[in-house]
């Protein structure tokens, strides 16, 4: 009963100060307001407050929530136990799913030494369009 009265008087606040801003030109703002001040109405109206009243003050409630944590807890313990249990039985770690992918960088570097690379000639390309050069050299080192 005091929930939905505190509720309503939100609601009629809310539309008085809607009220005073539509007076003074902005109606964005008090449409905005408008629809804030009419959302405890609507929730009063429909008597969403009134179980979420009975609900918090109930103590069934509050076990059912208890019940609700505990099985929570058996689901997250259960799930850590089966994985000990399968990290132990096993006895090695999982497989990667595509192990030659990333076989290339865990070698050893392919890179010459920047001594034994050839210098390159100071004179331009005269066909840059063509000149995969560089996308090679970065497809090389990545190992595709």
């Amino acid at each position: 009963m005091i929930a939905e009265t505190v509720c309503s008087a939100v609601a009629v606040a809310g539309l008085g100060i809607s009220g005073v801003l539509a007076f003074r030109k902005r109606f964005l703002k008090a449409a905005r307001t408008a629809a804030y001040a009419l959302v405890p109405l609507g929730l009063v109206m429909t008597g969403a407050v009134e179980w979420v009243v009975d609900t918090a003050f109930s103590p069934t409630a509050w076990a059912g929530f208890g019940v609700l944590g505990a099985a929570w807890l058996l689901f997250m313990g259960t799930r850590a136990v089966e994985r000990r249990r399968a990290a132990v039985a096993g006895g090695k770690e999982r497989e990667a799913v595509a192990p030659a992918a990333s076989a290339p960088s865990l070698g050893e570097s392919r890179r010459a030494t920047p001594a034994a690379q050839p210098k390159r000639s100071a004179q331009p390309k005269t066909e840059p369009a063509e000149d995969f050069s560089d996308i090679e050299a970065i497809l090389k080192k990545h190992g595709i």
